[in-house]
């Protein structure tokens, strides 16, 4: 039956191209005119546009897509057709967004108004001859910003015990205590799925659907991930979020209840915030030197676009990304230790100094060993040593040596703040 049907079908394109007529526009003019005038209006489109594409997308996303629509776009231009909206109304429509200092705002609405009208064109709405959408150009630029974040590691090892200390939800506490462990992004965080954690196996599997980058995320988890998630499992354990809502175990953690945690600790949003934590891993872990940089932006999430090169890098680091979390949770536990004496060591010998609200200064430093261990050098005291002489201070010295570079306050670039254990 279907071969006979395609038969007729190629019989007709055939009698159309000999009448001198496309019958791909032959085909979108009979569409457009099933099309019914309800069906044409902006809100309408917009909605056909948003349950095609926003398959794609991941659900947080596509709520705010659709959010936007239905609270900037839709009461001024929905229930006008396509077909007769202009570029001053739909200016007109965005500076509204604009006036109550929301830029982002109305540069994003922009861009989903005119991939509406992208949408509504090809679908050959009839009438419609081009995308009246104004330039982004139209519209104000948002001054550009980012996610506060911390990266001093002195101050990281503060905000570890800070967060350590929160007297809030053990649910949050716990949360908050992974962030910095795993640097997910914050709807990772927030939603996170128990049938997603093999805690055996100390790995976490984001699925592609809940990824920005829309393929799978591995993380795997370090003692102190397995250590914090065990912990909360008799409390949380029996629903499916890990970090359910304070209000029902059937919906996920708010967006803002991490950082209405951080702001009780302390740090407003100039200081800190929940994304905030990936900027202060990457930064960090790239700044030490000791892992490759792909390995890092995998962890972070971070995928190249073409899809083989994507699968093959996913499997190429994550023997070493294994390793990179272990490390950085143990560095994690050192900054939060690494407060009070500081021990400034020069060119054949050493001397104590106290450091607390000014910088730590050090002098560039000799190469051999015994230059950076002077007498007073004992566990558990912090010391000032080169990079490079990590491992040789450790066998002078006779214990094991947990490096945390200073990111600023005075320090050469090849020296480190070590605490000795």
């Amino acid at each position: 039956m279907w071969l006979k049907t395609a038969r007729q079908r190629l019989r007709q394109a055939k009698e159309l191209l000999e009448a001198g007529v496309d019958p791909s526009a032959q085909r979108k003019t009979e569409k457009a005119a099933r099309r019914g005038p309800a069906a044409s209006t902006f809100e309408a489109v917009a909605r056909e546009w948003f349950a095609k594409r926003s398959k794609s997308w991941a659900p947080t996303n596509a709520d705010k897509i659709i959010g936007r629509l239905q609270k900037d776009a839709f009461p001024w231009l929905g229930s006008s057709p396509v077909t007769k909206l202009t570029r001053d109304q739909i200016l007109a429509c965005l500076r509204r967004v604009e006036e109550r200092g929301a830029l982002e705002s109305a540069r994003r609405v922009r861009q989903y108004i005119h991939s509406v009208f992208d949408y509504a064109t090809h679908a050959g709405i009839s009438g419609l001859q081009h995308n009246p959408t104004p330039p982004a150009g139209a519209l104000a630029s948002p001054e550009p910003g980012k996610f506060a974040s911390i990266t001093d590691p002195r101050m990281v090892g503060a905000l570890i015990r800070a967060i350590r200390g929160y007297q809030g939800s053990f649910v949050v506490r716990v949360a908050l205590q992974l962030a910095p462990l795993v640097f997910v992004r914050p709807g990772e965080l927030r939603e996170a799925d128990r049938k997603e954690i093999d805690l055996k196996g100390a790995e976490w599997c984001i699925p592609a659907e809940r990824t920005k980058m829309r393929t799978q995320h591995v993380v795997p988890l370090s003692d102190q991930a397995v250590a914090l998630l065990e912990e909360l499992k008799p409390l949380t354990g029996h629903g499916r979020y890990v970090f359910p809502s304070e209000r029902t175990l059937v919906r996920p953690m708010s967006a803002n209840t991490l950082t209405a945690a951080l702001r009780s600790l302390g740090y407003d949003s100039t200081q800190m915030t929940v994304h905030g934590f990936r900027h202060m891993a990457s930064t960090l872990l790239n700044e030490w030197g000791k892992w490759r940089a792909d390995a890092i932006e995998r962890q972070l999430g971070h995928m190249p676009r073409d899809e083989m090169r994507a699968v093959y890098n996913a499997a190429q680091y994550l023997p070493e990304r294994r390793k990179m979390m272990d490390w950085w949770a143990n560095h994690l536990d050192t900054l939060a230790a690494a407060q009070g004496k500081i021990v400034n060591i020069s060119r054949g010998g050493s001397h104590e100094t106290r450091q607390r609200d000014r910088p730590v200064r050090a002098t560039r430093l000799g190469r051999r060993p015994e230059a950076a261990v002077g007498p007073n050098t004992r566990a558990g005291r912090p010391q000032c040593v080169p990079l490079a002489m990590q491992d040789s201070v450790a066998g002078v010295i006779g214990a094991s040596v947990n490096c945390v570079r200073p990111q600023s306050g005075g320090f050469q670039d090849d020296v480190a703040l070590v605490v000795v254990s």
